[in-house]
């Protein structure tokens, strides 16, 4: 049985762009998993510490024969070698994978939580999210659309083609 599955991917360090496109594409080789779409990348202010480089953002659909939990294994390996280190909460980093949707599941666990629980209050994530499935929905009803309309402004920005593409 496959899932549909919805990556946040997230840099600001070691030519952000350069950074996703790498990840995208270790996404569409990941076992049992292929990749269906990616979205454009954005640039935004980042979250949290203001004393760094702004981040660029997109996303990515997948559907996956992997279970939520292994996907989460995979997401934190790619990051590993890509050099992430995780000093500082919020902080800067060269990958950040996050697992955003899980088919309509909700998962809370010590590991997981599906889907991610600032999904709603992320621009950057709603977005490249829409770009993918503007009929997208939470499991628990709430359209992204409408969830995008109502979300606070990190001065989002699209980036060309051509630093999202490789």
């Amino acid at each position: 049985m496959t899932v549909v599955a919805y990556v946040g991917l997230g840099s600001n360090l070691a030519n952000p762009a350069a950074q996703l496109a790498r990840a995208v594409a270790e996404l569409a080789s990941l076992p049992d998993t292929t990749l269906q779409a990616q979205s454009p990348f954005y640039a935004s202010r980042p979250v949290g510490p203001q004393d760094q480089p702004d981040f660029v953002n997109g996303a990515v659909e997948l559907t996956t024969g992997l279970t939520a939990h292994q996907l989460l294994d995979h997401l934190q390996s790619i990051e590993q070698a890509h050099g992430r280190e995780r000093h500082q909460h919020w902080g800067p980093r060269t990958l950040d994978l996050d697992l955003l949707m899980y088919g309509k599941d909700r998962i809370c666990d010590e590991r997981l939580t599906v889907p991610h629980a600032e999904l709603p209050n992320r621009d950057f994530v709603l977005q490249p999210l829409i770009d993918l499935n503007p009929a997208l929905m939470l499991p628990d009803g709430r359209r992204l659309l409408s969830l995008r309309a109502e979300c606070p402004d990190n001065q989002l920005r699209l980036l060309p083609a051509r630093a999202s593409s490789h």
